[in-house]
């Protein structure tokens, strides 16, 4: 079957310089087209509103709408604006029905009233959602009133990550990367009354109106590359996180970064943490909002190279193995596989009515 692949990062100026998933999906059974969009995506951690604009409506339009007309088959999207648009563009064909499947899923916060209507019309169709935490699925089934069978978890994926970059022994310190929906007081609480050095890289706004301890040295806008250093450096990695009902989930991209690099973690228990940290094995877990749960962890793990190390390498393994560009591959060509099984069965069906 026939898919087109349309996602914000793939962009004309530099198309043909690198595939999405689609080189993984194994087997011949599918094929695909990527779809270029014309103008560079807005960067999400410098533009001004946190809302998507006019102008980047647009594009995802136009970049849908080419891949609808495209296909010979389905259309796969890459986060939820592009699965919006191609949604009701699916609608407006009236002579075909075309299969979509909306990859990475997350829309971050479930709002009421008109977005929730407006989303609820253009997503009503869309055949396949690919979240990437189990709590999402059921989430999104009820917030947009369609089966829970529709919705499917796949855990986020990134690719290989080298470490090039060795645990910092001469003057070793904490890291805390990111800024959504993050509990730097709780962090902080716990930093201060150990008295140990941390490196917090996250957006000027989440650290606004916090009064940041002295052993904590603050960054902003600085380059991927630098903050996977950082991590790669760190004799701890933590992602400290808030619980909000409203709030789908957050933390999966830099919890599944460390543990593809091997990086000793710990994480707040909440929002889809669970998906990907095996608690004592993968990593550690702490009760939200407690700083003694927190401090506890991170004096365990700072006086322990042995268990460090343990669970460390138990992430890196598991890490490979789960969310991996393979592993996504491999569940992309089974949700494919079944779409197509089933528009073969419905036209099989059709044939004897």
């Amino acid at each position: 079957m026939h898919w087109t692949i349309a996602a914000p990062f793939i962009e004309r100026q530099n198309f043909g310089s690198g595939n999405w998933l689609e080189p993984y999906v194994p087997g011949s059974r599918h094929q695909f087209t990527l779809i270029p969009r014309e103008k560079p995506q807005e960067n999400w951690h410098t533009r001004k509103s946190k809302f998507t604009g006019i102008g980047e409506w647009v594009n995802h339009w136009q970049q849908g709408w080419d891949a609808v007309q495209t296909t010979q088959g389905g259309v796969i999207t890459v986060f939820p604006q592009l699965a919006a648009v191609v949604g009701l563009q699916q609608q407006l064909c009236f002579r075909r029905r075309i299969p979509v499947v909306a990859w990475l899923f997350n829309v971050g916060t479930c709002h009421k009233g008109l977005r929730r209507q407006i989303s609820r019309v253009s997503l009503q169709h869309v055949d396949r959602f690919i979240v990437h935490t189990q709590r999402e699925r059921h989430i999104y089934s009820e917030w947009l009133d369609l089966p829970l069978e529709r919705f499917e978890f796949v855990p986020y994926q990134v690719p290989n990550i080298p470490v090039t970059y060795k645990e910092e022994t001469q003057q070793p310190f904490i890291t805390a990367l990111g800024s959504a929906h993050r509990d730097f007081p709780t962090f902080f609480g716990a930093i201060e009354k150990l008295n140990l050095p941390a490196v917090v890289v996250a957006g000027k706004r989440a650290l606004e109106g916090l009064t940041i301890p002295s052993q904590v040295e603050p960054r902003s806008g600085i380059s991927r590359s630098e903050c996977l250093k950082l991590a790669q450096q760190a004799r701890i990695n933590v992602v400290p996180l808030t619980p909000d009902e409203q709030v789908t989930a957050a933390g999966q991209v830099t919890i599944v970064e460390a543990m593809r690099m091997g990086c000793t973690l710990i994480a707040t228990r909440c929002n889809g943490v669970e998906d990907y940290i095996i608690d004592g094995e993968t990593g550690l877990l702490v009760e939200p909002f407690s700083r003694e749960s927190m401090l506890q962890a991170i004096e365990k793990l700072w006086n322990d190279e042995a268990l460090r190390h343990r669970i460390g390498a138990n992430a890196k393994r598991y890490a490979d193995m789960n969310f991996s560009d393979e592993a996504a591959g491999a569940a992309l060509g089974r949700v494919l596989d079944s779409i197509e099984d089933a528009q073969t069965t419905c036209r099989s069906s059709s044939v004897f009515i």
